[in-house]
């Protein structure tokens, strides 16, 4: 029996050991890719795209009632575990002031390049019932979303998606005059160049495999937006951070993914050079390794319970 995953957030449903017999009748395709392994364990083998896709689609259904999940085989496949981890954080970081996580459709967020997968509104909705706006610089990825969207008609008055037109802002063209969002989420672009990204593809694949490989599997794929960008993770998060103090009126939390321990400390400089009045890390697990959700607000603290309310 595998132990409990305690690395992950306290209400995350997937701490426990994957139950395939239950996966398995959701999705009976998944099936063909379960088999016990040499500890005795019932399991997947993760370096197989399919697999893996399939995996997702069956803990979306069983746990989350998505049905028809799918995504193109050149978008990020993501872990769902670890996705979930991000939203429950979030909840924690907006408990903060009432000190009770705040649900239902007046808890609105934003979800930064939400991708082909939409996996971000899809628990956090089901979570928490918060209504979602998904935006992403990417036509296709967000064409799939409406499909996965469409196969779930009771999520159409809860999720939306817009299209950012400029690649240049993020909360520029997105958020409106009169918007007001209880958080923005964002799990940023890693790599600084399409180089860089194939590297990082192939040192994962090797993880998993633990051999010799020349080419990166498509469950390790992405769009270029998914996966890189000038700059890489530091400059995107760095231009975030500028953006962010032109809609601080209009935001009580900021958050984003950091995979690099190493970009705290010129973030957090950024930070105060923006003004923000408090910001705070958070460490958690995704997937294979240690990330962390860096979250900034420009709203003084005795305003904050208003937000949610």
């Amino acid at each position: 029996m595998t132990p409990e995953k305690s690395s992950l957030h306290t209400r995350n449903l997937h701490r426990n050991p994957y139950d395939f017999d239950r996966l398995v009748s959701c999705v009976p395709e998944l099936k063909h890719y379960v088999f016990e392994n040499a500890y005795g364990t019932t399991t997947i083998n993760f370096s197989i795209p399919k697999a893996v896709k399939l995996l997702n689609k069956a803990l979306l259904q069983h746990f989350y009632h998505i049905q028809e999940w799918d995504i193109p085989d050149s978008n990020l496949c993501p872990p769902i575990p670890g996705r979930a981890d991000y939203i429950h954080y979030i909840a924690d970081l907006l408990a903060d002031q009432p000190k009770e996580i705040p649900v239902g459709s007046s808890v609105q967020g934003l979800d930064i390049g939400v991708g082909a997968n939409l996996v971000y509104p899809l628990l956090a909705h089901r979570s928490y019932g918060w209504k979602m706006l998904g935006s992403d610089i990417n036509l296709d990825s967000l064409e799939n979303a409406q499909r996965i969207l469409d196969h779930n008609p009771d999520l159409e008055s809860f999720v939306q998606l817009k299209k950012q037109p400029d690649s240049d802002f993020i909360f520029r063209n997105i958020i409106e005059p009169g918007d007001k969002f209880a958080f923005t989420m964002c799990n940023p672009p890693f790599h600084d160049s399409e180089q860089s990204a194939l590297k990082g593809n192939i040192r994962k694949t090797k993880n998993i495999n633990k051999s010799k490989v020349q080419k990166p599997l498509l469950n390790f794929g992405g769009q270029q937006s998914e996966l890189w960008c000038e700059g890489g993770e530091l400059g995107f998060i760095s231009g975030m951070i500028n953006e962010s103090a032109l809609f601080s009126s209009q935001v009580l939390w900021f958050t984003c993914l950091v995979s690099k321990k190493e970009n705290l400390y010129k973030l957090t400089q950024l930070l105060q050079k923006a003004k923000a009045l408090e910001f705070k890390t958070v460490d958690m697990a995704q997937g294979q390794k240690i990330s962390r959700m860096l979250a900034w607000t420009f709203i003084p603290q005795k305003d904050r319970k208003s937000w949610l309310i």
